[in-house]
């Protein structure tokens, strides 16, 4: 069952209001031109709640609406500690982080590299983001988006995927290519109220209807009851097998999830990623951006009710009494030609079915919500890296203010165009959050070690975060290579790719220290990062709000172990 027009009425007064939105806070005020700044970094100008409200919605897309949801129907809880677990790294990021980040004045995170260590690691690893932007996060989210789309408004066969690729790059690129940061922090606002309430409305009407009693709480208890496996946040091997046959215990091994590799997806993510990280850059003062990262540390405590628990009730849904799926308990949508179970449709698939009219449209703008938002975030994001550290350092170091802005509309374009036509080809990518983050986890490591030593340790050299990265490539490849027919004698061989990730930065880490140590002679690097007493205090507003986060992550453990 598609939209009808009421659906569709409501779905096109969002669309207009983003717009709107967008358009209003983009325009140039009393004739002014736009510089870098404005640009860029929202001239610096972001309150806290706008700050956390943005945070929230670029991060939150059709990987986790699609991939987690789907990671739910397979998994069960247990994903959601990439959700939890980030409420803690945000804290991390805000006290540890920002305040070098804010206090260095810079636009980008290729930009601190080289204020650490050098122009050419700097120029590294932008290339290396741009690509990552372009090639894996614009074209999986388009990818992904498309996907639900074609499920929910047409019959899931690929149709519409086209048309609905071409839409949401569209939608995304009218208003944040022409305004910046600015336009995309605004209308985040609004978009990350909208992918709670939508979220939240799927949830509780899916309960409802796998409820004996169409009671709410009855319906949370008989999902508990009929998969209490899919409850349980730590995994042990054999505990839960997917759908496809695959251990779970392998995408999230015990308790890895607490004390390994997920702190390395994690604190990469948040701390390094220039689209999540730059609407931070754009507070009004360090102490706005802190309480920001508190208030999105917060959401985040909400988000597994909105995007995992439809998966584990659409698994429920299909499950026969004693909780497995079967060829008759599953319903044919989730299953492709090859006869392989489509996880990912878990979420497209509740909307269609179970949404009622009216309400399907507001579920449907809260789920382009969410894609938009982090298209629109990342189109700003791969501009800003192209223009701040490509185009203005190397093709012209005397740009204009009119020439920065243009070349990052231009350079933003580009990005999107090269993404559209990829995106059509990526095919059916199993458990698409998992992919996503097995591949990131590759080149991941590396990075995180470069920053974290030149962060925290004065004697890294500019020559050892070089090896240290380059080293990291093979050696994470190693670990993918390795168990596909090489002897069993190779030690470290055959773990999860969360231990792979862990082991990869530790190594990455030792290859740095090993390297500065022979340059440096056991002296500090001339670059080292040197803070006064007291550089990293916290106001009162941080603190408790922090410990308040710490203690529910706390207990949700607790409760779920």
């Amino acid at each position: 069952m598609g939209l009808n027009y009421i659906d569709y009425l409501v779905f096109g007064a969002y669309c207009a209001l983003i717009l709107g939105i967008g358009l209003w806070v983009s325009r140039e005020k009393d004739g002014k031109q736009k510089n870098a700044e404005d640009y860029f970094l929202a001239s610096k100008s972001l309150p806290w709640w706008a700050i956390g409200a943005s945070l929230i919605a670029a991060n939150i897309s059709a990987e986790q609406f699609i991939g987690m949801s789907g990671s739910g129907f397979a998994i069960g809880l247990a994903i959601a500690s990439y959700e939890w677990m980030a409420a803690v790294t945000l804290l991390l990021v805000g006290k540890f982080f920002l305040p070098v980040f804010i206090n260095k004045g810079i636009y980008t995170i290729p930009e601190f590299v080289e204020k650490r260590f050098s122009t050419n690691l700097k120029t590294i690893l932008a290339i290396f983001w741009i690509a990552l932007f372009v090639f894996v996060n614009l074209t999986t989210v388009m990818y992904l988006g498309a996907r639900a789309m074609d499920t929910v408004i047409g019959t899931g066969d690929g149709s519409l995927m086209i048309v609905s690729i071409l839409g949401l790059g569209l939608f995304a690129a009218a208003y944040s290519l022409w305004g910046g940061l600015s336009a995309v922090a605004w209308t985040d606002v609004v978009q990350v109220v909208l992918l709670v309430i939508g979220g939240l409305v799927t949830t509780v009407i899916a309960l409802q209807h796998v409820s004996p009693t169409g009671n709410l709480i009855d319906g949370f208890v008989h999902v508990y009851n009929t998969v209490p496996g899919k409850f349980s946040m730590i995994l042990s091997k054999g505990e839960i097998i997917t759908p496809d046959g695959r251990d779970a215990w392998w995408d999230l091994p015990g308790l890895s999830v607490l004390i390994g590799g997920l702190w390395v997806a994690n604190v990469y993510y948040w701390g390094f990623n220039q689209y999540i990280i730059q609407r931070t850059l754009a507070a009004k003062n360090l102490q706005e951006s802190q309480k920001g990262i508190v208030l999105a540390a917060a959401l985040k405590m909400i988000i597994p009710l909105i995007v995992v628990i439809p998966g584990i009730i659409a698994y429920v849904m299909n499950a026969d009494p004693s909780g497995l799926l079967t060829q008759q308990s599953l319903d044919p949508s989730f299953v492709n030609g090859q006869g392989n179970v489509i996880n990912d449709n878990a979420f497209p698939w509740l909307i269609r079915t179970f949404i009622p009219t009216g309400l399907k449209g507001l579920v449907m703008a809260a789920l382009t919500a969410a894609i938009v938002s982090s298209l629109a975030s990342m189109l700003n994001s791969t501009s800003t890296i192209f223009t701040m550290d490509i185009y203005r350092p190397y093709l012209n170091r005397n740009a204009t203010d009119k020439q920065t802005v243009t070349v990052g509309r231009i350079s933003g374009a580009v990005a999107l165009v090269i993404a559209m036509f990829i995106a059509p080809a990526l095919g059916n990518l199993g458990q698409a959050f998992q992919f996503i983050q097995e591949y990131t986890g590759v080149v991941s490591p590396g990075i995180l070690a470069v920053f974290i030593m030149g962060l925290f340790w004065k004697r890294a050299t500019n020559n050892a975060a070089i090896w240290g990265v380059i080293a990291s490539i093979p050696i994470a490849m190693y670990f993918k290579v390795a168990p596909n027919g090489w002897s069993d004698a190779v030690v470290f061989v055959n773990i999860p790719f969360l231990d792979q990730m862990f082991i990869t930065a530790v190594l990455s880490m030792a290859i740095i220290v090993v390297i500065s140590q022979l340059e440096g002679s056991g002296k500090d690097d001339p670059k080292g990062i040197r803070l006064a007493p007291g550089f990293f205090a916290t106001e009162p507003a941080f603190n408790i709000g922090a410990m308040a986060v710490l203690i529910m992550t706390a207990l949700l453990y607790a409760i779920f172990w």
